[in-house]
This record gives structure tokens, sequence and C-alpha cells, in this order.
């Protein structure tokens, strides 16, 4: 069974940093990526990387910003998160999936969530 579990939220300033990890466990999926839901919103798409690492998309409300980075020795999936903006905020979902895929339906696997509050 894949087990998914992040790591790494908190309440920082504008314009801080902050790392979010993912331990994975069971099986190595193909897609991992990071999806976000702040209240009142839907489920949104943040950043995906593949087996591999050769394939990494984001999303154009955090290109320059944050960087995803998975060690498969370690089993970790991370998110360098920087230049943090308000709207930032959410709820941040780690994911996996047995295909490259950015669609939220098509991974199959989600971890608990984190909080991320970014303050202004």
């Amino acid at each position: 069974q894949v087990q998914l579990v992040e790591s790494g939220g908190g309440l920082v300033q504008a314009g801080g940093s902050l790392r979010l990890s993912c331990a994975a466990s069971g099986l190595s999926m193909y897609a991992m990526g990071w999806f976000r839901q702040a209240p009142g919103k839907e489920r949104e798409f943040v950043a995906a990387i593949s087996r591999s690492g050769w394939r990494i998309n984001y999303a154009d409300s955090v290109k320059g910003r944050f960087t995803i980075s998975r060690d498969n020795a370690k089993n970790l999936l991370d998110l360098q998160m920087n230049s943090l903006k308000p709207e930032d905020t959410a709820v941040y979902y780690c994911a996996a999936a047995g295909l490259w895929t950015l669609e939220t339906e098509d991974y199959a696997y989600w971890g608990q969530g984190t909080q991320v509050t970014v303050s202004s």
C-alpha cells in the first residue's frame, strides 16, 4: 500500500521561505506532485515531477519561486517555497500517480495535508 505523509508546514511572513517534505512508502510511483487547497477554493495543481526527475512542471503562479525535488533513495518528495505570498496560504497535499499527469483526478494516492500560512 502506498502511504504519503507531509510535513514542514507552518506560519511564515510574506517574503519568507518554507520547505515541505513528503515521506512515501509502499510503491515508487511514476509521478509525484504537490497540490494545494485554500479555504473556499478547489484543490489546485502546484508542481509535479517524474520518477527520474527529467519531467518537471509548475503552476504559473509559483514558477520561479517554488522548486520541487525528489530523492528516490530516501523516498522523499520536497517542495522548496521561496518569496512566499499571502495568496500561497493553503493546505498543501502530496500526491502520487502511476503515469505522467498534471490532472488532479489522475492522482490516486494522497497525503493528509500540511497547513501553510503566510502572513502579510
